[in-house]
């Protein structure tokens, strides 16, 4: 009887030993295929990106590639009995807007690059008295930017090309084409390294338009261009242009505008943008009677879409 129970107890004992060793067992097996599975998974990511290497070597041609965002900046502020002013009610909303596309068609000889920008923002000011009776109102156009450029190049090679760029600059609300500026020339085109474009036109001529009597004056010279355009990180993107005209004839007709932009995308295609942009014309300061050639700025700060 006794001899019976401790071989019973005894293979209890074995039983749970070896049930414990064999869930041991199974958590080191399970942390194994764990880690196989790490690896497999890496070594997909990484065929997919060769896999998508590939699809950018064998583009179907010919072929566009067009693309739009814009950035929305607001603000509104407003006072009511705030008697350190001295009409202590009033409202002010501004709106600023600047949207930029391109349209580009692309053959295995050659490239057609078409881009614009547009920048304008509007100001309203409205005062009352503590009756609710307006005592003025104003509306303001706030200075404003366009800018569109087409450039057609044929491949030498991969990276250069012979090309012919036109490119047309003014505001739109207020003195549309007075001045306004056109760029016609030839010259190379070089992509040193993707999304980086460079043009030297060694043979262009500056068109500016302005009103009879004024003094603006065209001449010939050099243009450079440069564009970049990438997204640097996951969800942020960056736009970087700059377009110079070196005048042959006097360096007062010389001038160049730079135009950065970054868009930081935060939910889906919406997202937070700035742009900011830099201009120098001593024509233009000429024209206003400003002695120096002071450097020329504006910017955008708010919302943003792509489409």
């Amino acid at each position: 009887m006794y001899r019976s129970l401790l071989t019973l107890a005894l293979l209890v004992f074995l039983g749970a030993s070896v049930t414990a060793q064999s869930e041991e067992e199974l958590k080191e097996l399970k942390a194994q295929k764990a880690a196989e599975i790490g690896e497999l998974e890496a070594q997909v990511a990484a065929l997919k990106g060769e896999i998508a290497g590939i699809d950018k070597q064998l583009l179907v041609f010919p072929r566009w590639e067009t693309g739009a965002f814009g950035i929305v900046g607001a603000n509104l502020n407003g006072f009511s009995d705030w008697f350190a002013r001295d009409q202590p009610n009033s409202t002010t909303l501004g709106v600023s807007f600047s949207a930029n596309a391109f349209a580009n068609y692309f053959t295995p000889k050659t490239f057609w690059r078409n881009g614009g920008n547009l920048n304008i923002g509007f100001a309203r000011l409205q005062e009352k008295d503590r009756d609710g009776n307006v005592l003025q109102e104003t509306e303001l156009k706030a200075p404003d930017v366009i800018n569109f450029t087409s450039l057609f190049g044929y491949k030498l090679s991969e990276k250069l090309a012979i090309s012919v760029l036109g490119e047309y600059r003014s505001t739109l609300l207020e003195n549309f084409n007075n001045p306004g500026y056109l760029d016609l020339g030839t010259g190379i085109t070089w992509t040193p390294i993707e999304n980086l474009i460079v043009v030297a036109h060694p043979l262009n001529y500056n068109f500016v338009f302005a009103d009879a009597g004024s003094s603006y004056e065209s001449s010939l010279g050099a243009k450079i261009m440069a564009d970049y355009t990438r997204e640097i990180l996951a969800g942020v993107n960056w736009k970087s242009n700059l377009s110079y005209f070196l005048s042959y004839e006097n360096a007062d007709y010389s001038n160049w505008t730079w135009v950065n932009g970054v868009a930081f995308q935060a939910f889906k295609k919406v997202g937070v943008g700035f742009e900011l942009g830099l201009r120098s014309n001593k024509q233009e300061a000429i024209a206003k009677e400003i002695a120096d050639n002071p450097l020329q700025v504006y910017y955008v700060l708010g919302a943003t879409y792509s489409l």
